[in-house]
């Protein structure tokens, strides 16, 4: 694990700066100001770009797998299709166990007089709010992506740095679309992050071990003898 820290540092203490500002507003600050706060800069412009952006972590963290399973090393397509489908069921898990109120939901119980402020187009849901399942994807896939190439990359340091910045601020991006849509709260999209992040750590701790088997270095496509 010292190895996964030092290699994906970058995006391991940015996500740990943003798990701590958003660990002490959710303590200072009461769960439906926070999203007011949070949710209530509605543009036309962003609302179509949230509408659509949210969507990625839908459909694209399994693209990848795919094609990391048919154009990489298979053990790293197994490692990353683990990580995502791992990490989906975590939420899910939670999910269904929890049932907490989507802010919509809760609004309406807690707070009948405001308004949020919604995006047209957009399906809002008013359960399984807890953990945010897209923002669980948005991590669990920048951290993947994170891990692949800082392993296998022999580029220089700084473009790894800057490779793990611009994947964090990504996902973080993923994750501030489930508050603007307001399709989770603050606290759900944190958790969506732990899981994301400890659940694609522990899936490296199991697969980093493999990589000295002859199965984990085949490509189904290979255009060199490996």
């Amino acid at each position: 694990m010292k190895k996964l820290f030092q290699q994906n540092i970058v995006f391991i203490v940015l996500s740990l700066i943003l798990l701590g500002v958003l660990g002490l507003a959710l303590l200072y600050i009461p769960q439906g100001e926070l999203h007011l706060l949070l949710c209530d800069r509605h543009t036309p412009a962003r609302d179509i770009f949230y509408m659509y952006y949210t969507q990625v972590a839908e459909w694209f963290p399994y693209v990848v797998c795919v094609i990391l399973l048919l154009f990489s090393r298979i053990g790293d397509g197994v490692f990353a299709s683990a990580a995502m489908i791992l990490s989906a069921l975590t939420t899910q898990l939670f999910k269904n166990i929890i049932n907490a109120p989507r802010p919509i939901k809760w609004f309406e119980l807690n707070m009948p007089d405001v308004q949020l402020p919604l995006t047209p187009g957009v399906e809002v849901h008013s359960w399984f709010s807890f953990p945010s399942g897209h923002t669980t994807s948005f991590f669990a896939l920048a951290f993947v992506l994170c891990i692949i190439y800082n392993r296998t990359s022999r580029a220089h340091r700084a473009y790894n740095y800057l490779f793990q910045t611009a994947l964090f601020f990504l996902a973080a991006l993923g994750g501030y679309s489930r508050i603007y849509l307001s399709q989770h709260f603050a606290r759900d999209v944190y958790a969506g992050i732990l899981v994301g992040v400890i659940v694609t750590g522990v899936c490296y701790a199991v697969f980093s071990s493999k990589e000295h088997k002859k199965w984990y270095n085949y490509r189904v496509f290979a255009t060199k003898k490996q």
